[in-house]
């Protein structure tokens, strides 16, 4: 029963705020006209605004009522006008002083250009219509109902009241569903603004992986040059000195060869290290798992490996899940003062998903710390997201994923499956969409043209004359909305699929 009436109170709620709707609409629509021409382009960014903040109270409503979580589906705002050499801001062919009117202007047709505007401008529009039709309706008929039976016969009110009250109860719930598949229908992102934030994500994480590369060639060459190279250039001088001395002094020769066999393996180890530290060789070879349980080894600390990996990730997922442990496992033992480490590799759905888990003092924070910015940086190139876990005295979890590093490869025909209530709504459109469309519709329309006086079975035809055209086009309407939905559906949930295969899950579900 507590279900029900706070089902009710929602649907009071909502129609409040259908209320607030209302008067919203109508100030946007007097401003409109009272700005109508150039003062239109002063008025419509405000008014976008407040609307957009509307329809942000209606997705927050709508994940924590309905738990239909509804993503921001607008386009990513244009970033700040940079100055040119000169000092000057240019947008177009004109150029200005300060980056006021570029970013204002940059801004207004960020707002007019983006379709979540005028999808938000609908649902506004609609939304009072909507909670009439939805969440309120039960409530209503049920207001009627009483009022009749008080008008008509006042002692059967207490039934009627009992009656309207059980249905409104019981209808309340199933139609706040349809409110919130309206509300997700007209308020969601649109594939359009979900591939502009990726690829704006995109162009972010290609910045910080390129500049990730130059630093990281030149460690390298700061490497060859201090480490390698030196010891070579040592060892050629040496080499030379033993020429010198190989008739004069051989014993003194000897010694100096030694020392320059000393330098060649201290050469070679140091050379080996870099391949490492570019791509390990047992990562290549052996996989992620053998890699990190090869790097627990070669590590101070206490390290657990548990692997549980059905397919292999590509190289470069590989790879920058390998280094990321190990800077992990790095500040563990040089910044945690960790005595034990666990790292777990699984997989979840197609997610690789790692958790390195330590006994230290904790304190991590990846905004304080350049290690933990790395990682960040790392992952962001692979849609990866990295969640750190450490409070003062430990210990301190940090968990990645990176999605999709574990697709498997599909055949051509494998399609995705339709849900189960799917597939009901699309058999039952598909199997009884002709009965309205044909004989009720097509057949009964023309039944009616020809003046036939036999009626048969066509329901229109025994309807008074003022209802049976509206039957019969709403007969014919229904069958092409049954025929259209069974198409449709399928349709649509495949390219979801497709699009939720693609792109993260996390830029469907908000940030």
């Amino acid at each position: 029963m507590r279900t029900y009436a706070v089902a009710v109170g929602k649907a009071l709620a909502l129609g409040a705020t259908a209320l607030v709707d209302v008067v919203l609409m109508a100030l946007t629509l007097v401003a409109f006209v009272l700005a109508f021409g150039l003062g239109m382009v002063f008025v419509f960014p405000p008014a976008a605004q407040l609307i957009r903040r509307r329809t942000a109270l209606a997705r927050r409503l709508n994940g924590t009522w309905f738990g239909t979580a509804v993503p921001v589906p607008y386009l990513p705002p244009p970033l700040p006008t940079r100055p040119q050499p000169d000092g000057w801001y240019r947008h177009e062919r004109q150029l200005y002083r300060t980056p006021k009117w570029p970013d204002w202007n940059n801004r207004w047709k960020w707002i007019v250009g983006d379709p979540a505007t005028w999808r938000d401008g609908l649902w506004l529009f609609l939304n009072p219509l909507a909670v009439c039709a939805l969440p309120l309706l039960p409530l209503t008929l049920a207001g009627c109902a009483v009022l009749t039976a008080w008008a008509a016969a006042p002692p059967v009110l207490p039934l009627a009241l009992g009656c309207a009250s059980a249905v409104a109860l019981a209808a309340t719930p199933h139609l706040l569903r349809g409110y919130a598949w309206w509300n997700h229908l007209l308020l969601s992102p649109t594939a359009r603004s979900v591939l502009a934030a990726r690829i704006q994500r995109l162009d972010q994480a290609r910045l910080a992986t390129v500049d990730s590369q130059a630093s990281e060639l030149r460690r390298i060459e700061r490497d060859l040059h201090d480490g390698a190279q030196a010891r070579l250039v040592a060892m050629g001088m040496t080499l030379g000195a033993v020429e010198e001395l190989m008739d004069k002094d051989p014993a003194a020769a000897k010694a100096l060869l030694g020392k320059v066999r000393e330098a060649s393996s201290t050469a070679l180890v140091e050379l080996r290290d870099l391949v490492k530290g570019i791509h390990p060789p047992v990562l290549a070879e052996r996989g992620l798992g053998d890699a990190v349980r090869a790097l627990a080894l070669d590590s101070p600390l206490k390290v657990t490996v548990t692997v549980d990996l059905d397919t292999r990730p590509d190289s470069p997922v590989e790879s920058a899940a390998y280094f990321s442990i190990s800077e992990l496992l790095t500040n563990a033992a040089r910044h945690g003062g960790a005595e034990r480490v666990w790292i777990d590799i699984s997989s979840n759905d197609h997610a690789l998903r790692v958790v390195v888990t330590d006994d230290g003092s904790g304190g991590a924070d990846p905004s304080l710390g350049s290690g933990l910015r790395g990682i960040e940086r790392r992952l962001a190139a692979f849609d990866g997201v990295l969640a750190v876990s450490s409070p003062r005295g430990g210990p301190t979890t940090a968990t990645f994923d990176l999605p999709n590093a574990l697709l498997s490869d599909k055949g051509p025909d494998c399609r995705p499956s339709l849900p189960r209530g799917k597939a009901i709504i699309v058999g039952i459109c598909w199997g009884i969409g002709w009965l309205p469309l044909f004989p009720q519709g097509l057949v009964a329309m023309f039944m009616k043209i020809f003046g036939a006086e036999h009626r048969s079975w066509f329901l229109a035809l025994y309807l008074p004359e003022l209802l049976q055209w509206p039957l019969i086009v709403f007969n014919i309407l229904l069958g092409l909305s049954m025929y259209a939905a069974g198409m449709l559906i399928p349709v649509m949930h495949a390219r979801r699929q497709r699009l939720a295969e693609v792109l993260p899950a996390r830029l469907w579900l908000g940030r």
